[in-house]
């Protein structure tokens, strides 16, 4: 396995190649992204490279959030990497992926991007998919793989990728859970072992939610606001819980059964650490 810091080093490796698949990552890696890299491999047939990149992007991160402290565990990545099919790591550095001022920025549109994540988290999607068109132009992969426990960001990169016509295919991982159901994210490891203990109650939340709807239960924001209320008796402070349409992310007609395929969606605060995290309700009939 090869590790490139480099854009030319990365070409140059690449120079000739058809069908890369790339898996995009910050790093402190976890079994989620590893069966990302897993799928890219299969997904290959073993015919093309696979790439991961670990960057650690300061666009996405508001002044107040963890860009600092965010964990950064390289060489245990790289050795993760390598043991899970991994060809190259692309590792580039701010000079190196950034080498001015990036006043060139990819702004989704409002109606995708500016709810929920986007509502609490504002510029957060501007910098996805800046940092994501960046590394699609360095890589020139033919499929990305995106793990669907950050549901919003898989819809807004592919909305991207349609948009302008990328010449790739965007594949979805599934979310990969702990024993208790925890989705596996690499903020876990900011939560204290009473937290750890409390925090499957967020997983726990949304199929509560998908349950009553599938038992034909339309009231949508009384549902919303149930789960909100019983995540702040447990200690949390939740930014939102939403039912949406799978298809475009809008909230379903009110009062009335929806046979569209819908997601519930969750973020809320236990202690300092924010946990997303997301439930698919298929479609009805």
């Amino acid at each position: 396995m090869q590790v490139l810091k480099s854009l030319p080093a990365l070409r140059a490796a690449l120079s000739g190649t058809r069908g890369t698949a790339f898996v995009p990552t910050m790093g402190n890696l976890h079994e989620g992204h590893l069966a990302l890299v897993r799928q890219a491999r299969q997904a290959t047939g073993g015919s093309a490279p696979v790439v991961a990149s670990i960057f650690v992007n300061r666009l996405q991160f508001a002044p107040h959030e963890d860009f600092d402290s965010y964990p950064r565990t390289f060489e245990r990545d790289t050795k993760l990497l390598q043991q899970n099919g991994c060809d190259i790591v692309f590792a580039p550095t701010e000079a190196d992926l950034y080498p001015e001022p990036q006043d060139v920025k990819v702004h989704p549109p409002a109606a995708l991007a500016d709810v929920l994540e986007g509502a609490f988290r504002p510029g957060f999607f501007v910098g996805v998919c800046t940092v994501v068109l960046k590394l699609f132009n360095a890589v020139q992969p033919g499929l990305a793989v995106f793990g669907k426990k950050d549901w919003q960001q898989l819809m807004v990169v592919r909305h991207m990728v349609r948009q302008l016509a990328l010449p790739l295919q965007v594949l979805a991982g599934e979310t990969c859970r702990a024993d208790d159901g925890l989705a596996l994210s690499s903020r876990n490891g900011y939560l204290s072992p009473a937290e750890r203990d409390e925090a499957p109650a967020l997983a726990r939340s949304l199929r509560d939610l998908a349950a009553a709807v599938q038992a034909g239960n339309s009231d949508w924001a009384a549902l919303e606001q149930a789960a909100m209320d019983a995540l702040r008796g447990r200690g949390w402070a939740p930014d939102y819980v939403a039912l949406r349409r799978q298809a475009d992310l809008l909230p379903p007609a009110a009062g009335a059964p929806c046979s569209d395929a819908l997601v519930v969606l969750a973020a809320a605060r236990l202690g300092r650490t924010r946990l997303i995290d997301n439930f698919e309700l298929p479609a009805r009939g």
